[in-house]
Order: structure tokens, then C-alpha cells, then sequence
């Protein structure tokens, strides 16, 4: 396996076989066709230079081709771009993206919910990956109509919650 990990290992990390590994070099892969049916993709971390391929339609690996394919048969594709600061052509790209039915969703935590290490950080991001499709998950603590609104007194009475709130 080019990745670094073993065969055992993929099995041991992954033991529904439900996860499958496929060579970046390789359009053998059944990703690159478009009668391969998938709920959808996410990139994570997306680079600008794989973000700006798949803008450009210029494909020259899997990942590329793969998300070209998502957009083409318009499912869903999902970019986390990692990079700042943003340049024009990043921002163009992205916009060329999204317009062509990409979600671009930053991997930019929100730090409105209390962070407390770097665990709620990358939970906050994986959680909305996960929204962007329905898969359920409690990463994080979710906003709540004031009538479903529980008193939470650890939240109420968290003095990092009084300093935000003024």
C-alpha cells in the first residue's frame, strides 16, 4: 500500500471493509466513472492546487478526476480548503466551485461554542462535514429553538461564557 499503512492495519482501523483504499495514480479506479454510484465525496484537507485542478478541469490524479465525476453526475462534493490567506484566484476558484455545485466548507472552527482544546476544534469541522450528509453525530453541542432550549447551568455559569457574552 503507497500510503504508509499496512494491509493489516486497514483492516484493523477499518473492520466493516466498508473503507477502501485506491492509488492517486491509478484511473483504473472504479471513482473515475460515472456509472459508479456514491453518495458523495469530501476532500479534507483540500489544497488550493488540488482545488484549482478540479476548477480548471485539468485531472491529473484520482482525487481530481474523482470529484470531476461528482460534479458532472451532480453529487455531492465536498472541499475543505486548508490554506490562508486566501488569494484572488484561490477565492475565484472556489467560487467557480461552488457555482458548479460544490459546498466549500473552510476548515474554520467556530469558537463560539465554548472551545476547550483541540479535540472540540476538529470535532467542530468533522461535524459539519458529517451535516452536509445527514449523517447524525453528537461532535458537537448544537444550537436550540428557545422552546427546546434545556437550562444548562455548566454552560450558564462557565465564566468564558460571561467574558464572550460581556
Amino acid at each position: 500500500v503507497k500510503f504508509g499503512i499496512s494491509q493489516n492495519c486497514v483492516s484493523e482501523l477499518f473492520p466493516s471493509g466498508q473503507v477502501h483504499f485506491h492509488d492517486c495514480g491509478s484511473y483504473m479506479s472504479p471513482l473515475v466513472s460515472g456509472s459508479f454510484r456514491t453518495d458523495g465525496m469530501v476532500i479534507c484537507p483540500c489544497t488550493m492546487g488540488t482545488l484549482g485542478h478540479i476548477a480548471s478541469g485539468t485531472g491529473s490524479n484520482l482525487i481530481h478526476r474523482a470529484a470531476d465525476v461528482h460534479l458532472k453526475e451532480h453529487r455531492k462534493l465536498v472541499l475543505v480548503p486548508r490554506e490562508t490567506p486566501l488569494s484572488n484566484i484561490h477565492l475565484r476558484n472556489m467560487l467557480t466551485l461552488s457555482e458548479a455545485g460544490a459546498v466549500i466548507l473552510p476548515a474554520a472552527p467556530g469558537f463560539y461554542h465554548c472551545v476547550k482544546d483541540l479535540r472540540d476544534i476538529v470535532n467542530f469541522v468533522v461535524s459539519r462535514i458529517c451535516d452536509q450528509f445527514d449523517i447524525e453525530n453528537n461532535l458537537i453541542r448544537r444550537w436550540k429553538l428557545p422552546s427546546e432550549q434545556e437550562r444548562d447551568s455548566e454552560v450558564l455559569n462557565d465564566e468564558r461564557f460571561v467574558e464572550i457574552a460581556g
